[in-house]
């Protein structure tokens, strides 16, 4: 089939792509921009480790067609550091709690917890597993995945 040009915001630059119609976005991010921290996992929407968010809600792109971010924001695991290199709060906790094991997992608990944190910075730690549950962790190290995004929390709400 026919590729198809399509413009959207990629870790807050614009830019544009030529995809086919069956291209799911993890393809896209990694294949054609290359854009690895995304993982492939399952490829069925079950492991969670590809997910991204879309204008700011996570989303698993191994099931996201490429063309549905037309003229919409996605933000990549790269997209959260700044350009000189510091790691935002959930990054920095995800470092310092330990939380990282083999790694395959850590960009989408991270995209899981950076959306939780935006839109609920106090979250209870039921909040922060329930929201964090969509994403498999092979190593079992849940605990302090769950203790970085509660130390995440907290530094991000003492700052003055």
């Amino acid at each position: 089939m026919e590729k198809m040009k399509i413009a959207f915001r990629l870790n807050g630059t614009k830019i544009e792509a030529e995809v086919a119609p069956e291209t799911v976005l993890v393809d896209l991010l990694r294949d054609e921009l290359g854009l690895k921290g995304t993982k492939v996992g399952c490829r069925e929407g079950e492991c969670g480790c590809c997910t991204v968010l879309l204008e700011g809600q996570p989303v698993n792109s191994c099931l996201l067609p490429a063309l549905k971010v037309a003229g919409r924001s996605v933000t990549t695991i790269e997209g959260l550091t700044a350009e000189n290199g510091k790691l935002q709060a959930i990054q920095q906790a995800f470092v310092d709690e330990g939380a990282v094991q083999c790694g395959f997992c850590t960009p989408g608990m991270i995209m899981n917890a950076k959306a939780l944190l935006d839109q609920n910075p106090r979250p209870t730690e039921e909040e922060i597993k329930q929201a964090l549950s969509g994403v498999l962790c092979r190593c079992t190290g849940y605990q302090k995945i769950v203790q970085a995004v509660k130390s995440a929390a907290l530094a991000t709400n003492t700052r003055p």
